[in-house]
């Protein structure tokens, strides 16, 4: 097999807690949904969980890897700078973690964070007026996005406070000409949430290819009425129903996400 392939991978199942293991398959769970969705961009972008537990330790992807081929021992456990603090036969893009590091230091809320460069995601992003409420995706969404400008690739470690000050409190994100970002309590809220995004900012791209001009915006009164429908907790909330399903449909399609 190639360098870096999964042949020398050994299972931790038994070989870490119950809570460590639970956390390896929701967040290679993940990691295999981006991919069937094909949301992923090769061996970049990341997804981390952290660890529940008193220690500041997060899981994040083997660096080599495609996101179809991660499994919950391949993943790689880190603390708050990105050490690695399991044996492990894989390392990590430390550049990867800057921005992960920033929402898990300073939102205890931010157990999982998932950061996308789709075509759609990005394309938003690089939009002067960013998601605009054409669609109900959209409109269940805008109370909760969040803005950060681009600075350059995210080596920069000052560059975290600026990230965190933008998000404040909101559980999604759009990374001006870079991309789409969720954080939220559990994988599956997180995965709710970036979902609705990358939907409506698909749904904008194609309603957007046949001009500005011809798009229609929801009415006033509609914004007012699905801002309060979202409800104060977004739709993160909804993740708990919807993901046995997605999982299921892993199984189906790419088993294997919890060896």
């Amino acid at each position: 097999m190639a360098d870096g392939s999964m042949g020398s991978i050994k299972s931790l199942k038994g070989a870490v807690s119950e809570e460590e293991w639970s956390a390896r398959v929701d967040l290679a769970a993940l990691y295999r949904l981006v991919a069937l969705h094909g949301w992923d961009d090769a061996i970049f972008t990341h997804i981390s969980l952290r660890v529940p537990g008193p220690e500041h330790h997060f899981l994040i992807n083997p660096y080599g890897l495609f996101f179809d081929e991660i499994t919950a021992s391949s993943l790689v456990k880190v603390d708050l700078e990105g050490n690695i603090v399991q044996e492990t036969p894989y390392f990590i893009n430390p550049a990867g973690f800057t921005i992960h590091s920033a929402v898990h230091a300073a939102r205890e809320d931010a157990m999982c964070v998932m950061h996308l460069h789709t075509d759609a995601g990005v394309g938003v992003s690089a939009q002067k007026d960013g998601l605009l409420p054409i669609s109900q995706n959209a409109l269940l969404l805008r109370e909760f996005l969040a803005y950060h400008d681009y600075e350059g690739v995210a080596l920069n470690l000052d560059e975290r406070e600026r990230l965190v000050h933008d998000l404040g409190s909101k559980p999604i994100m759009l990374l001006r000409n870079h991309g789409t970002l969720s954080c939220g309590p559990t994988a599956a809220a997180t995965w709710m949430q970036m979902f609705f995004l990358e939907r409506a900012c698909a749904q904008q791209v194609a309603a957007l290819s046949g001009g500005r001009d011809q798009v229609l915006t929801a009415p006033d009164a509609a914004i007012e009425e699905t801002k309060k429908q979202s409800g104060a907790s977004g739709i993160g909330g909804i993740g708990k129903l919807a993901w046995p399903g997605f999982l299921r449909k892993l199984d189906r399609h790419l088993p294997g996400y919890d060896l």
